[in-house]
Order: C-alpha cells, then sequence, then structure tokens
C-alpha cells in the first residue's frame, strides 16, 4: 500500500493527483447519479477520477486504478443496490479503505436509495456469500464484509429529498475537507493572490454583477479568472468557466456549442442540444435569473458575443460574472444596459514575480540557481512581466541547466519568438476590424515604438488613419501611450509584429514591406535591391559600426531605392552618401508617398536637387549634414513641408537663401531667386548655420507666416528685423548668438522666448507692452539692461538732476562702484557704477554704503 508522509487532510496539492476518486456499480448509477456528480465536482473546481470503462466480473483492478486511488485526496463510495455484487467495486472499497487508514484518505460514503443498517449487516443484496467462482472465496468474502461493515460505520450521506439539493451537500462537504487553498491549482499562479486582492471587493459587494480583466494576450487574464473560481466556488450554486471564446466562434454552429456547455453548468443538468443560437440565448437568459451562478467568460471579443451567452434580461442579484478580454474601455458595452461592469486593468508581473516563475518552470522551485543571475535578467528583460513568456521561455530552458544551453537559447530572443507564444498574441492582431489597422500596427512595431505620438500621426494618418487606428490599438491593449506622448509597445508584441513582416519574405528582405534591422537594410542599398513592396526603410550605420558589421564605408547604391514607388519612410542615419542626390529623384523615379525624409548626420552630402519629385514630403531633417553647401530652390516648391531642420548645417551658402543668381541671357545679365523657404513652414530649424544677416539673406521670413517655432541660434548676425508680421510664431530661440545686440518688435503673441548666452545682447521690446511671454531664458546674458515695459537700468550719470528729483545728491557719486543686488541675471554678480532700476515705472537704486544727506537722525 503507498505511504504517507503527512496525517493530514491539508497536504498539499503537489502531492496528489486529484481531489477525489469517485467509486460505484455503472449499471446502477454511470448515467444518472455518478454522472451528475462527477459534473458538479468538476465544476466546483474539484479535480475528480472517474472510470469510465465497464468492467466484467471477475477481473482484477487495473494498475492505474490503484494508482488513481493512491494519487487521490479523498474518495467517494456511491452505495448503490447491486455495488456488493461486483469484485470490482469491492476491491476498490478495500484498496480505498486501507489508503485512508494510512494516510489519512478522507473516505464519504453516499447510501444512494438504500438504507445504511443493509450495508452494514450485509442484508438485501449486501448479503454476499461464498461462491464457486474464483474471486468469491472464504478469504475474499469476509475482507470484503468487514469493509462493507467499515465503510457503513463512517459518517455518510444518505439520498432524502430532492437529488439537486443532496448534490450540492456532497461538494460542500468535500469542499471543507479538502484545503481549498492548495487544491487543483496550478503551478503557474504565481502573483495571482496579490491581483486578487485588488478585485476581492468586487466579489463581496453589489455594485456591479460583472467584472471585466483587460489585458495583452499572456498577460494572465484567465489564469486570475480560474484563481477566482477556485477560491470561491463553494459560495455559489452554479459555476462555468467556458474558455477561448474569441478564437472558437468562428461560425454560428460554434456558439451553439458554447451556449450548450453554458447552459448545463448553470442550470445543473447534462449537456443538452440546442436548436438555434436565439432559443440558447432564451435558455440561459431564464437560467440566470434564479440560478447564483459565477461565471468566466473568457477571451471576449465583442458585445455581441454577450448578448448571444447571457441575452439582456436580468441577472441573479447575487450572480458575479467574470469577462477576460484584450479590449480596454468595454464600459461602454453596458451603457445602454442595467448591468454594470466594474474593469480591472491586468498588472503583469513585477521582477521578483517574474524571476519565481521562471524559476519553477526552469528548476522546479522558487529560487534561482546560483549562477544563472545575469542571464535570467536577460529574460526578466526580454519578458517584460508577461507570463506566458516567462513559462515558455522556463519551459524550454528547462531542457537543459547548462550555462552554455542557456546562452545559446537566449541568444536567439528579440530575433525568434517563440511558435507558442506568437500564437496566442496574434490573436488580437487578427481580430483587428480594418486591414489599415493591421497596417498601422505592423508600422508603428517596425519604425516608430518609442516615437512622439504627434510625430507618428503625422505621418501615417493619410495613409492609415493613425488618429483612430491609435485608439483602436489600444483599446485592444497592443499599444499604450506614456506619459511624455510617447508610443509604447510591449517587446513580445513588438516582435510579433516584426515577425509577421519577416515571414512575408523570410530570405529576401528587398521584398518585405519594412526593413529595419540595420544589416538587412544596409544590404539591400549595398546590392541596389528594392522591390515595389517597400513601404519603409530604416538604417543607422553608426549602430553597424558598433556591432562590427560594416567596418569599412561602403558606397551604398541609392538607384536601390529607385523602385520603392511604395516608399512612406526613409531614415537615413550616419550614411555617408557623397555627391547628390539628384540621381535618386531623377525621372521616373518619385517617391509619391514618401512624407519624412531623414538624412540626420550624412557628414558626406553636399547637395539636395529634384525635391518636387517628393510633392507630399511634410518633414525634411538634414542635422548634422556637415559637407551640405547647397539645398536647390525646389525645396521652396514643397506646398506641404511643415518642418525643416537644418541644424550644423555649418557650410551652407546661405547667400542663396532668397537671393539672386546671375544669369545671362541675350548679352543681358538677369538675376533671379535661388532659394526660398515655403510657405507652409511651421518649424525651422537653423541653428548652428553661422548665419548672417545680409542684404540677400534678411532673415526676414516675410511671407512664412505660419512659423510657430524659429531656432537661429548661434548664429552670426549683429541685430534681426522686426518679425511683428510673424503672428502665429510661439517659440523664438536665440541662444548663444554672441554678436547680437538689439531684439526689437518681437511678436507681442511670442510665449517662450530663449536668447542664453547672449553676450552682446542689451535690449530687447515688443511689438506691444502687452506681451505674454511665458518662458524666458536669459542665463549668461551679462549685457542685458532693458527689457521695454518690464525693467532698465541706467546709469546714474546719464540723467540729469531734474530726473532725480529730490535725490539730486546721487550725482555726486554717480561713478561710485557698486555691487547690483538681486537674485537673477540682471543683477546677481554684476558690478557697475551706480546705477538706477525703473521696474514697473518705479525708480529705485542700492547703496548701502552712503548715506542720504537729507535724512536726519532721530
Amino acid at each position: 500500500m503507498a505511504s504517507c508522509s503527512s496525517s493530514s487532510i491539508t497536504t498539499s496539492a503537489n502531492a496528489y493527483r486529484y481531489d477525489v476518486f469517485l467509486s460505484f456499480r455503472g449499471e446502477d448509477t454511470r448515467d444518472s447519479f455518478t454522472d451528475h456528480l462527477y459534473d458538479a465536482l468538476k465544476r466546483a473546481g474539484i479535480g475528480t477520477f472517474r472510470d469510465n470503462e465497464e468492467i466484467n466480473r471477475g477481473e482484477r483492478l487495473k494498475p492505474e486504478i490503484e494508482s488513481a486511488v493512491k494519487e487521490s485526496r479523498a474518495s467517494i463510495v456511491v452505495l448503490s443496490k447491486n455495488y456488493a455484487t461486483s469484485t470490482w467495486c469491492l476491491d476498490e472499497l478495500l484498496l480505498i479503505l486501507a489508503q485512508r487508514r494510512e494516510c489519512s484518505h478522507f473516505v464519504l460514503p453516499v447510501f444512494y436509495h438504500i438504507d445504511p443498517s443493509d450495508v452494514r449487516n450485509q442484508n438485501e443484496t449486501f448479503a454476499i456469500e461464498v461462491q464457486a467462482s474464483s474471486r468469491w472465496t472464504n478469504h475474499n468474502v469476509n475482507l470484503w464484509k468487514k469493509a462493507l461493515k467499515e465503510v457503513a460505520d463512517l459518517a455518510g450521506m444518505v439520498l432524502c429529498g430532492p437529488e439537486t439539493e443532496f448534490l450540492k451537500e456532497i461538494v460542500s462537504t468535500i469542499y471543507n475537507k479538502l484545503d481549498r487553498k492548495e487544491v487543483h491549482l496550478p503551478n503557474n499562479l504565481t502573483g495571482m493572490a496579490t491581483r486578487y486582492k485588488d478585485i476581492h471587493s468586487w466579489l463581496n459587494g453589489s455594485d456591479a454583477e460583472f467584472l471585466a480583466i483587460c489585458g495583452m494576450g499572456g498577460s494572465g487574464k484567465t489564469t486570475l479568472a480560474r484563481y477566482i473560481v477556485y477560491s470561491n466556488c463553494q459560495n455559489f450554486e452554479s459555476i462555468s468557466i467556458v474558455e477561448d471564446i474569441g478564437s472558437r466562434c468562428k461560425e454560428p454552429h460554434d456558439l451553439l456549442q458554447i451556449q450548450e456547455k453554458l447552459f448545463a453548468d448553470i442550470s445543473g443538468g447534462k449537456k443538452r442540444k440546442i436548436p438555434s443560437v436565439c432559443q440558447g440565448t432564451f435558455k440561459i437568459e431564464e437560467a440566470l435569473q434564479v440560478k447564483k451562478a459565477l461565471i468566466v467568460l473568457d477571451d471576449i471579443v465583442e458585445p455581441s458575443q454577450l448578448v448571444a451567452l447571457l441575452g439582456c434580461g436580468d441577472i441573479n442579484t447575487q450572480s458575479k460574472i467574470i469577462i477576460t478580454t484584450r479590449e480596454n474601455g468595454i464600459g461602454k458595452w453596458f451603457e445602454s444596459r442595467s448591468w454594470k461592469c466594474q474593469e480591472y486593468q491586468m498588472k503583469l508581473l513585477d521582477d521578483d514575480e517574474s524571476l519565481e516563475l521562471l524559476s519553477r518552470h526552469a528548476f522546479g522551485v522558487k529560487t534561482l540557481m546560483e549562477g544563472y543571475e545575469e542571464l535570467a535578467k536577460q529574460v526578466l528583460q526580454y519578458c517584460e512581466g508577461n507570463p506566458l513568456a516567462l513559462e515558455v521561455l522556463g519551459s524550454s530552458l528547462a531542457q537543459d541547466n547548462s550555462i552554455l544551453f542557456w546562452k545559446s537559447t537566449l541568444s536567439l530572443l528579440g530575433r525568434d519568438i517563440d511558435v507558442g507564444i506568437q500564437r496566442v498574441l496574434i490573436r488580437s492582431f487578427n481580430s483587428l476590424p480594418h486591414e489599415s489597422n493591421k497596417e498601422l500596427f505592423l508600422h508603428i512595431a517596425c519604425f516608430f515604438v518609442g516615437k512622439d505620438i504627434d510625430y507618428v500621426v503625422k505621418i501615417l494618418e493619410h495613409d492609415y488613419s493613425a488618429v483612430s487606428g491609435i485608439k483602436i490599438l489600444i483599446n485592444r491593449c497592443l499599444l499604450s501611450v506614456s506619459p511624455n506622448k510617447k508610443l509604447m509597445m510591449h517587446p513580445l508584441l513588438q516582435e510579433m509584429g516584426r515577425t509577421i513582416v519577416h515571414q512575408e519574405s523570410p530570405k529576401d528582405p528587398a521584398k518585405r514591406s519594412r526593413v529595419w534591422f540595420n544589416k538587412d537594410s544596409y544590404d539591400v542599398l549595398r546590392k541596389g535591391k528594392g522591390s515595389k513592396t517597400m513601404e519603409g526603410l530604416s538604417l543607422d550605420m553608426q549602430m553597424l559600426k558598433e556591432e562590427k558589421y560594416a567596418l569599412k564605408s561602403s558606397n551604398l547604391k541609392t538607384d536601390a531605392l529607385q523602385n520603392m514607388d511604395k516608399l512612406k519612410l526613409l531614415q537615413l542615419n550616419f550614411v555617408q552618401l557623397s555627391g547628390s542626390l539628384l540621381e535618386v529623384f531623377e525621372p521616373p523615379m518619385g517617391l509619391q508617398s514618401l512624407q519624412i525624409l531623414n538624412l540626420k548626420d550624412s557628414h558626406k552630402l553636399i547637395e539636395i536637387h529634384n525635391m518636387s519629385r517628393i510633392p507630399h514630403l511634410e518633414t525634411l531633417i538634414l542635422w548634422n549634414c556637415q559637407s551640405l553647401v547647397r539645398a536647390c530652390d525646389s525645396i521652396g516648391d514643397l506646398t506641404g513641408l511643415a518642418l525643416l531642420n537644418m541644424t550644423g548645417c555649418k557650410k551652407l551658402q546661405t547667400h542663396l537663401f532668397v537671393g539672386v543668381e546671375a544669369s545671362t541671357s541675350g548679352g543681358e545679365v538677369s538675376k533671379k531667386p535661388t532659394f526660398s523657404f515655403p510657405l507652409s513652414l511651421h518649424r525651422l530649424f537653423l541653428k548652428d548655420c553661422n548665419l548672417e544677416c545680409t542684404e540677400s539673406f534678411p532673415l526676414t521670413f516675410s511671407v512664412q507666416i505660419s512659423l510657430q517655432y524659429l531656432n537661429l541660434g548661434n548664429s552670426l548676425f549683429e541685430f534681426l528685423p522686426c518679425y511683428d508680421h510673424l503672428k502665429n510664431l510661439r517659440v523664438l530661440d536665440l541662444s548663444l548668438c554672441s554678436r547680437l545686440k538689439w531684439l526689437l518688435c518681437l511678436p507681442s503673441t511670442l510665449a517662450e522666448l530663449y536668447v542664453y548666452y547672449c553676450k552682446s545682447l542689451e535690449k530687447i521690446s515688443f511689438q506691444s507692452h502687452r506681451f505674454t511671454l511665458q518662458e524666458f531664458g536669459y542665463e549668461g546674458c551679462i549685457s542685458l539692461c532693458e527689457i521695454e515695459g518690464f525693467i532698465k537700468l541706467v546709469p546714474v550719470a546719464k540723467l540729469e538732476e531734474n530726473d532725480l528729483g529730490h535725490m539730486k545728491w546721487l550725482k555726486e557719486y554717480q561713478n561710485h562702484e557698486m555691487c547690483l543686488v538681486g537674485d537673477d541675471e540682471l543683477t546677481i554678480g554684476r558690478s557697475f557704477s551706480l546705477q538706477m532700476l525703473y521696474e514697473f515705472d518705479i525708480m529705485s537704486t542700492s547703496m548701502p554704503d552712503i548715506k542720504d544727506p537729507n535724512m536726519t537722525s532721530g
């Protein structure tokens, strides 16, 4: 017989395979009472073993039956009319009682339409005798008689009254005898107890019948729902867990099968065929009004599924229904109903919980084995608290607990997502309502994670309806927005999206719709390959050099771009493009869809021509193109260009800006403009371009009336023209313009002005004294003496005596050195001859060592 180390019924569930072993006479109760009992136990979350095979009399117990008894924490013996006529049943009873004596195995006798005294005294059908059959020997019969008396003497339950109530009593008795904190809960419940505490008040409250657990795939929503059921099923009449509804509802008959299960679970009867969805809804609706039920509807995708499964009627006020979904904000589904729903955003595991779950699956223990700390950090960083990913990776790492195997497995992270993880995550992607939503998700996954949401919308709105699409992705838990407005995506979701693109052409990156991996992008351009399917390409040569992939500079073939008719995003960082881009945009080439061109840090780029071939360009970034000399006049023809960033283009020939270029025709010299900024510009960056205010380039921006942001920092000019015509200008940055002396007639609508370290700046004035400046940065402006209408410093030596009134005597000290008192840039640490400060029409000065001769001491 089995030996057990514990004498308590509360032994950990991990020591057992089942909660309950069912012993019964098949011909009496298999298809009736025992079937109903088995179903009731199952719905209560009690793991039950039931032998489904009819055994001929005289056969001995099979080894798996013996194992099942020994691996169960309790047994229910259904004593019916013909129970004692089966040697099989009597042998089971011997084994069960032996287990009870040796291992504190709990035994519950159930007397089904028989008198317990008949069992105890072996009357009626329990009067067993020695027979000629080989099994009915004197020895066996004596053992069986003792067993029947022993089981009859135990505290049992006698069927009297309605069978449904009797079944509830049996389940309740078993439930109370077993320690349900440990029963039948799988090992992947790490962290569930803390999340259960977050929603415990919902179970005991009456404010909402529904709880919606929302979150990304694999985040533990279904596991938490099961945990809630297993922890509370004894408090409800009916229990039902319906899993994977979203993936199972492909055809109308699929919904029928789900309805049949749900109705059977709620009503407590056998599963019956339902002829139509409408009838199924009606039956479930009726049952919900009567039964106190705890229901889990897993993976609900749309509100119509709720209507089909639950109807629209009233629900028993004591019932609770849990929905798991990948949709956020499903509270709106309930706005037109009498039902109320509480939403719970599923929390991913923290680092400690993640480490415990990983260790459980990789090593079978809660704590990590020594020496695996750094490798485990890689796993945690990759999974970011997703339980499914931790389980899958932990299980795969359990195959070989050597450091070498771990390193080999983890080297694939970020490049090859596990099939099991992909299968779960891709459901959310496949359920997106529009094809444009899917394309938007893929574009963000490949290029825009961590980017500003406004920046992304500007690029993708035209092709993918990004404003509404991003909302849909957020609602499907595929995307989130950080507090600083950056688009964020779980690494597993990002990898899932990139895997979808990779599968478009696993072996040839040039045939994919998007290429983001630097090595692939480099090879596409180096080999001069491209395709009409390409919508986006990104290459950062600096990253490749750090990875030692491209050790030597290589002449990348710009003709690779010539076939990319659908190209919408081209981002080249630290790419050495020698000469001009003329050949790229020559007819018949035309990047009709391109909206952003980022050539940041292209140090050998000299010229830009034929920008008219990119008619829909909205953003042009030439930041730190140190060799750029000339930008062609076609930039001025880009009617949609809103942002132009030429920061750091130190060699730019600014004399050609809105200037003249001489040409000879018929012996006459004519002059024509060579370059002008587009009228559509909203943001213009010309910092570090060595700008000077000249006749050919007066920096007036006379026609760029839409300008909102202007950066002319670190320039060489001394004065700027009046900008009172720039009514939309909100930000002006002139920091590090060391020669700038005066800044006059600024727009009164300006919100931010930055003049950091403009050491020669003396005066600032606005179009009106009623200016609305909100941010003013003037650190290092050591010469600034006047902000018209606000503050002004004047040496006493320059004032007439009449200006001083009764303080005429100050003229005697006009050459006296003073240190100004104050805590801002206009006063702190500055030494002058005696000054008068005009501030808001009040005149004042500081004379700590000088006394007014007109004042007399008391």
